[in-house]
């Protein structure tokens, strides 16, 4: 299913992610390439003014909508949606859902222009390597809070401009399937969905066997949801609050929702970035309990660490209405890293009164693992923002607060490297894995009752 010639409409070859503008330009070579299969149009624009495109391949009544770049710190989906589009413009044909004349694949190549803008600014000038580290991924990349993060922000009752653009073509197009493609910075590929699609489950997890990627057994964002197949999780009806995550109890909003109203599902496709084989090791985890609350207070005490460092360095920094990655560190300060903690605590009572190892209750090595990964990640993602911050500011306390800060981000990715076992995942081998699950879920939603 995977088309790597895509690629060759990249400036370079080399394992590395596409940049915005690279993807809309390769957007428009396919545009010119293949005129009677592909359009390109803009469906809205950014807070900022920047255009949100959706390129269209084939011409049929039934439609898949997939959106790229939901999150600027996942990168992987640019890439992705410039396989698929190249796969159905070829009019292939391998099955019904990459026939252009049955589905038409509209394509939004980027939902969130303007945190991809800040997240790319952040890369500017360093240099790539062929197996990046977590201190290189985090001290370049950004993401924004949940407000500002277009398919979230309805869920905290604020509708963005990119949020209602994409409502509108959804209202317009009524998908059968949307795919909303993310990845995730260390761990295992897994598929959120809004209703089960039982074949994908075997395709998904053939295809990451095929590229040496681990399932994720286990995720913070579906702790409680329903798993019907190896790493594959169903959302709970909207109205069922108490089998959501913390913050996550208004999801019904959400654009990954709205297909719901027209009979049509959303599959959430994740990627690592960085892979660690503990994400599917099922068996049981010793005295998890005291794991769990171990893991609250890695979190806590990142994160009091990195406020303290911010605390001393707000009076020179700009102000958080006018600084997006400032607005992140307040955000995370003010609660967030509390939340995380507070949200285990059921865990570990359940891990407390679990006894036999096949006691349902008994928390996996692969289910801690996740918490571990969330647990290192909320610290390390504010400390490389205020990193960034006290780089570029000429205050003459700044250099201090940078060394201070620096030789505990340093120290901290070292040991999530550690911990966690990492180990880079081609970026090719990425994007397959994330085309394949797609493909595959096209596949099944346009086979399923509707």
């Amino acid at each position: 299913m995977f088309s790597p010639e895509c690629f060759e409409e990249f400036p370079d070859h080399t394992d590395r992610y596409p940049t915005v503008a690279e993807v809309a330009q390769s957007a428009r070579q396919l545009v010119a390439r293949y005129p009677e299969a592909c359009r390109l149009r803009r469906i809205g624009r950014s807070r900022a003014g920047r255009p949100i495109l959706m390129l269209s391949v084939g011409h049929g009544r039934h439609h898949v909508l997939v959106v790229a770049g939901p999150h600027p710190d996942e990168p992987v989906g640019g890439a992705t949606a410039l396989v698929l589009a190249e796969q159905v413009a070829r009019g292939e044909r391998l099955f019904a859902a990459t026939d252009p004349a049955v589905v038409t694949w509209d394509i939004v190549l980027c939902l969130d222009p303007d945190g991809a803008a800040v997240s790319e600014a952040g890369a500017q000038g360093v240099p790539g390597t062929a197996a990046p580290t977590l201190r290189s991924y985090y001290r370049t990349t950004y993401r924004p809070i949940a407000a500002e993060q277009p398919e979230w922000a309805p869920i905290v009752a604020r509708r963005l401009p990119e949020s209602e653009a994409l409502f509108e073509t959804i209202d317009a197009l009524r998908p059968f399937l949307q795919c909303s493609l993310h990845s995730t910075d260390v761990g295992g590929s897994w598929v959120q969905l809004t209703r089960d699609l039982p074949e994908l489950a075997a395709p998904f997890r053939t295809s990451a066997a095929e590229l040496g990627i681990p399932l994720q057994h286990g995720t913070y964002d579906a702790l409680y949801w329903e798993n019907p197949g190896p790493a594959v999780y169903v959302l709970p009806p909207p109205d069922n609050t108490a089998r959501l995550a913390a913050g996550s109890e208004n999801i019904g909003a959400s654009t990954w929702c709205a297909p719901l109203r027209y009979g049509g599902v959303t599959a959430i496709v994740e990627v690592p970035m960085w892979a660690s084989d503990l994400a599917q090791d099922l068996t049981p985890y010793p005295d998890a309990e005291h794991a769990l609350c171990d893991l609250a207070g890695l979190v806590l005490d990142g994160g009091r660490q990195v406020t303290a460092v911010l605390e001393k360095a707000r009076a020179f920094l700009s102000p958080p209405r006018h600084d997006p990655l400032r607005r992140v560190l307040e955000w995370m300060a003010d609660g967030l890293y509390d939340m995380v903690a507070n949200s285990w605590e059921p865990l570990a009572r359940q891990a407390a009164t679990a006894s036999a190892d096949d006691d349902p209750r008994r928390l996996t090595t692969a289910q801690v693992a996740a918490l571990n990964i969330v647990a290192r990640r909320q610290p390390i993602r504010a400390a490389g923002l205020l990193l960034r911050l006290l780089h570029a500011s000429d205050d003459q306390a700044a250099p201090a607060l940078y060394r201070e800060l620096d030789d505990l981000f340093t120290a901290w990715c070292a040991d999530a490297e550690e911990a966690l076992r990492v180990r880079w995942v081609p970026v090719r081998h990425q994007v397959e894995h994330q085309a394949r699950t797609v493909l595959a879920g096209a596949d099944s939603a346009l086979k399923a009752p509707r």
